[in-house]
């Protein structure tokens, strides 16, 4: 009985599990989203582009 009440409370790898299911999540959101992140990301770029050339020009 001893064994079970230290197996219910041994917690050493939750921590690794929770940074393990974050990631998951993360790269789930990355895949769904990927098109409008990618779109995303070009027009800030682009919009860099456009004020950087304005301002050396």
């Amino acid at each position: 009985m001893n064994i079970v009440k230290r197996f219910m409370k041994e917690e050493d790898g939750v921590g690794v599990v929770e940074v393990i299911l974050i990631l998951v999540v993360l790269i789930g959101l990355v895949i769904i989203f990927k098109r409008q992140l990618g779109e995303l990301v070009n027009s800030i770029f682009n919009k860099i582009n456009s004020d950087a050339s304005s301002i050396y020009s």
